[in-house]
C-alpha cells in the first residue's frame, strides 16, 4: 500500500479544502494517507511516504505563502529528487503564475509531478474538489 502525505497550507480555508479533497481521492484508491499542515511537516518526514501532494495558495506577487510554507517547501527541496509530488492550490488575482514556477522548481528539483496541478480561483467549486480527488487517486 503507498504511503501518501497531503502538506498544505491556508489562510482561508480553500486550500485546506482542496487538501481534504485530495486525501479522499487517494484513500479511495486504498492508499495510506496522512494530512500534515505546513507546520507540521518536515524534510525528516519525506523518506516515509511514497509521494506527497503539496498545497499552497498564491500570495503577494503570486508567490507561496512565505512565513510557514515557502521555508518548509524549501527545507525539503533537497530530498524531492525521484519522489513523486503533486501540486494544488487556490487563488484569488493572476493566472497561475505562482503554480507554474512552482512546477518548474520541482522538475529543477527532480520530483516527479504525478498529474497535472490543480488550481481555483477561491472557494473550491464541485470540478476543483473532483480535480482535487484525482489528483489524490494519482499519487500511486
Amino acid at each position: 500500500m503507498s504511503k501518501v502525505a497531503v502538506v498544505y497550507w491556508s489562510g482561508t480555508g480553500n486550500t485546506e479544502a482542496m487538501a481534504y479533497a485530495v486525501a479522499d481521492g487517494a484513500k479511495e484508491k486504498g492508499f495510506d494517507v496522512t494530512v500534515f499542515s505546513a507546520v507540521e511537516f518536515s524534510p525528516s518526514d519525506v523518506d516515509a511516504f511514497d509521494a506527497i501532494a503539496f498545497g499552497c495558495p498564491s500570495m503577494g506577487s503570486e508567490e507561496l505563502e512565505d512565513s510557514e510554507f515557502a521555508p518548509m517547501f524549501s527545507s525539503c527541496e533537497a530530498k524531492l529528487s525521484g519522489k513523486k509530488i503533486a501540486l494544488f492550490g487556490s487563488y484569488g488575482w493572476g493566472d497561475g503564475e505562482w503554480m507554474r514556477n512552482w512546477e518548474d522548481t520541482c522538475k529543477a528539483d527532480g520530483a516527479v509531478l504525478s498529474c497535472e496541478s490543480v488550481i481555483c480561483n477561491g472557494t473550491p467549486d464541485d470540478e476543483a474538489i473532483s480535480q482535487c480527488k484525482v489528483l489524490g487517486s494519482s499519487l500511486s
